[in-house]
């Protein structure tokens, strides 16, 4: 079977991962033919020396890519007091996803707190300077990527994460969470082909072709009303055009990673992997 353009995988171990934490759902996603996961983070960093090393070692045998999704509770405009905080959760995440074998650490911007995006902007920018100094000190090398988010009040627009991402070329890029940026607008739109190649364009517009050449994508069915996102849903629950997307990326020459965070996480991720060869020709039969 020929090299597919894509890795996919899941947020978080599958769902059918027997036992091991974090090494066995390595192991899983190898069984079920996927190839790369994002660590689930999401509420703290507890890793030691000796569990990091043993990540590291599982994924590199596997041949499974490995990602951080750091804690929710990160803010890039957080008030003084709180920003602290947030930066240690932050560099918490990417040290240890470093050294576990992570090379992309995946984290929701923040709030706008009511203020516009021009205003909030400048300071998410000095905050990722001082995380991004930090990680130099420290001799930490990933990629932060700052996630395009679900709701209209949340920092986190596809112009946010393209502003983060030219202010620090090769340190910050996105994760295109595709159900978020349908969920944002609250109205149902952001969903047909021309829409997607839009986005695309505008990426590559703005961090240059080769960064599509290197995605992080987050994609999974969603529930939203006015004010954005609900929830994630299976596809097969969801108004998403899964298929639109996925010719717009072939399209587009696009590679990189696909992780799914489906409540049935490993399956929707094996749906992905089926749907992008059948509309592609690549790796075979599906």
């Amino acid at each position: 079977m020929g090299k597919l353009s894509f890795r996919f995988g899941t947020v978080g171990s599958p769902k059918s991962t027997p036992k091991g934490g974090t090494v066995g759902g390595i192991k899983r996603l190898a069984e079920l033919g996927l190839d790369a996961l994002e660590l689930g983070w999401v509420r703290s960093v507890r890793v030691s020396d000796k569990t990091a090393a043993k990540i590291k070692q599982t994924a590199r045998d596997a041949g499974v890519s490995l990602s951080v999704h750091a804690p929710y509770f990160i803010n890039l405009n957080a008030d003084d007091e709180e920003w602290p905080k947030s930066r240690k959760r932050l560099l918490d995440a990417a040290y240890w996803g470093w050294k576990a074998g992570a090379t992309d650490i995946v984290f929701h911007p923040g709030s706008y707190f009511g203020k516009p995006s021009r205003e909030v902007l400048p300071v998410a920018l000095r905050r990722l300077e001082e995380v991004l100094r930090t990680l130099d000190e420290q001799g930490v090398r990933v990629v932060l990527r700052p996630e395009t988010m679900g709701k209209a009040a949340m920092l986190g627009s596809l112009d946010d994460v393209l502003a983060m991402a030219r202010a620090f070329p090769g340190r910050v890029e996105p994760c295109l969470d595709f159900a978020h940026l349908h969920a944002r607008p609250g109205d149902g739109s952001m969903n047909t082909y021309d829409e997607w190649a839009r986005v695309l364009e505008a990426y590559g517009r703005a961090l240059g072709d080769d960064a599509l050449k290197r995605l992080h994508i987050h994609l999974s069915g969603i529930a939203y009303g006015p004010k954005g996102e609900k929830e994630h849903l299976v596809f097969s629950d969801a108004d998403l055009n899964v298929d639109a997307i996925l010719r717009a990326l072939h399209d587009f020459g696009a590679q990189g990673r696909i992780l799914c965070e489906s409540p049935i996480l490993e399956d929707d991720a094996q749906f992905l992997k089926e749907r992008w060869q059948a509309l592609t020709g690549e790796g075979g039969d599906p």
